[in-house]
């Protein structure tokens, strides 16, 4: 799942990138979402607060109540594995962007060959989020594509049969037997009970008396046994 957050305070203008982001990405058959905003404000801010998978930013350099290059600080403060493009129609606010301290796609004028460079610099996004390990899978028929990073943990449900991909945004049940998944887990996965496996990467607390686990959002599992927690302790 590709999410765009597109802010443009014309109208006009979040339309043509809302349609040229469809038409790129109907044509690469990946599951999106848009979500459109005209000032950065505080619907914005909860958007950028949120734990969503593989973010691309499409951010005006000007807005009603702050700059772009402002909004990209903020962003960076809290996620630093999101995708930035930024748009202008002024070219001489280039220099501004240039000279900041954060990794950004691309800058576009909004006048010069705009679809052109948006879509490659959409492409780049996704050829960037391609590196980083993914796991891929199907949730009612739905192809996912989730990061390995973004997975708290994994374990079975023996009611359903039913193997369960836990992450900060969702929980998602998949066919596969609970051997197929911990195959294609990475090193930083480790069992903890016969019928779970976690990231020890999103591990901060792990209290082995009161046997439980915490992640660093928060959310807590009691599935641990001491047969299995020796890489936690």
């Amino acid at each position: 799942m590709i999410n765009f957050i597109i802010c443009d305070d014309d109208l006009k203008f979040r339309k043509k990138v809302e349609t040229a982001v469809d038409k790129y990405m109907m044509k690469n058959h990946t599951e999106y979402k848009i979500y459109l905003f005209d000032d950065y404000d505080k619907s914005f801010l909860n958007i950028v607060k949120q734990k969503l998978p593989f973010k691309i930013y499409i951010l005006d350099i000007e807005a009603p109540t702050m700059s772009g290059i402002d909004i990209a600080r903020i962003i960076r403060n809290k996620d630093v594995d999101s995708a930035l493009i930024f748009l202008t129609g002024h070219q001489e606010l280039s220099q501004s962007v240039l000279k900041s301290e954060f990794v950004f796609i691309s800058f576009i004028n909004k006048f010069d060959e705009f679809e052109k460079r948006l879509t490659s610099s959409i492409d780049k996004a996704i050829q960037i989020f391609k590196q980083n390990p993914i796991m891929k899978f199907k949730d009612n028929g739905t192809q996912y594509s989730v990061a390995f990073n973004d997975i708290l943990y994994i374990t079975r449900d023996s009611v359903e049969r039913k193997c369960i991909i836990v992450t900060d945004y969702a929980e998602f049940k998949v066919s596969k037997t609970f051997s197929e998944l911990v195959s294609i887990l990475n090193d930083n996965f480790v069992q903890t009970h016969r019928a779970c496996y976690v990231n020890k990467k999103r591990v901060v607390c792990y209290n082995r008396s009161k046997k439980f686990i915490m992640f660093d959002n928060g959310v807590t599992i009691d599935l641990i046994s001491s047969r299995f927690d020796k890489e936690l302790v």
